[in-house]
């Protein structure tokens, strides 16, 4: 059996010569960014492959959740989950927000909306939750406490790409939701991300704050940064998305073979499919209860990277055992029990569409036989 190494994600990468045609086109244009041909395309074909109506692309996924912040002119506090990746709370430390961190419900490992309203203050003005591994939060809970308080609600749907509950996309929630399209993502652009929002006058203003504030050649309404995507990169996402489906299926395929294998392991258990929810399989973590399992999550993680089996402590450590947040009343253990023994227990699993049956053998194998 093949040794050879097997990598946590690989990047969704279209045929080579489907893109040479986009590049020589892009050469012939001689338009590299500023809102070109492609970048204009994608936006269109992305709203209508999500189901939404106004998109905004990015350079990066971390950009459109500053700019949200902006963009709805959010201050003071916001409440967020802490078991996410740091982008989600930097993006308020950047914008001068204090973060709010309340625990999450051990299902889906999103932010638990029971908890939300014992955090609220004269000072919050927003919840920023996360669609966790891409499954959705309860959008409706949380659009109630927002509405009861006159919260604006951010989504980080970073891992959300094409997700829908009852056939309508998750990313129409609450008021902004933020895409990442980074190389690992189940759908990529190398680097990129985007802002859906829900009215053409905001997407006006984030499409100003993205571009220095630019409203003409010689008009600047507001401080905005350099968050453009180029065009070589929206062409490429344009070829992507022929490709993402196919992705995608194959994701589920794995999942389902992951689930039915692990099943009966005393000590292992992983987050299950929702009925209702067209998931996109972006991550595909388990959770090592040590007492039954006989060893705990970091020893059965460094085995499997003896056997060039290689998962991602994912979320491990906590967004609120970082230096720059663990100093905040928020982020105190007590607070966070459920968050904490998630990231105690977790590994993601290998998850992408190049896992060959040999390599789901050796990475099942790798946890039943410790």
């Amino acid at each position: 059996m093949s040794n050879n190494k097997i990598t946590v994600t690989s990047p969704l990468l279209p045929p080579l010569k489907e893109l040479i045609p986009y590049l020589e086109d892009i050469w012939e244009r001689k338009i590299l960014t500023n809102n070109g041909h492609y970048h204009q395309e994608l936006e269109k074909a992305l709203a209508e492959y999500l189901g939404v109506e106004h998109i905004s692309l990015f350079t990066n996924g971390t950009l459109p959740l500053i700019i949200a912040l902006q963009a709805l002119r959010i201050t003071g506090e916001v409440i967020t989950t802490p078991y996410s990746f740091v982008a989600t709370t930097h993006s308020l430390w950047w914008n001068g927000i204090k973060p709010v961190f309340v625990d999450i419900d051990p299902e889906t490992c999103n932010i638990d909306p029971d908890k939300i309203e014992a955090a609220i203050t004269p000072r919050t003005t927003a919840i920023m939750p996360v669609h966790v591994y891409g499954n959705p939060c309860d959008t409706e809970k949380i659009q109630e406490i927002a509405d009861k308080y006159g919260l604006k609600v951010i989504y980080d749907a970073a891992h959300a790409f094409g997700v829908k509950v009852n056939g309508e996309s998750i990313l129409k929630a609450g008021d902004m939701s933020t895409l990442s399209f980074h190389a690992t993502k189940t759908y990529n652009t190398i680097e990129g991300g985007a802002l859906v929002c829900r009215d053409e006058k905001t997407k006006q203003r984030i499409d100003y704050l993205k571009n220095f504030g630019f409203a003409g050649e010689t008009t600047v309404v507001a401080p905005g940064i350099n968050g453009k995507m180029d065009e070589i990169r929206a062409a490429y996402g344009l070829l992507e998305l022929k490709h993402v489906d196919a992705a995608i299926e194959k994701r589920g395929e794995v999942a389902e073979q992951y689930r039915e294998a692990l099943k009966d392991v005393s000590g292992i258990s992983c987050l299950q499919d929702i009925p209702t929810v067209r998931h996109n399989y972006s991550y595909f973590p388990i959770f090592v209860n040590e007492k039954e399992y006989g060893i705990g999550r970091d020893e059965l993680y460094e085995n499997m990277k003896r056997e060039n089996i290689y998962g991602r402590r994912y979320f491990y450590p906590l967004i609120s055992d970082f230096a720059t947040y663990r100093g905040l009343e928020s982020a105190r253990i007590e607070n966070l029990p459920i968050s904490h023994k998630m990231a105690d227990s977790v590994i993601c699993l290998p998850m992408h569409h190049e896992l060959s049956e040999n390599d789901m053998t050796r990475i099942i194998n790798s946890i039943k036989t410790k």
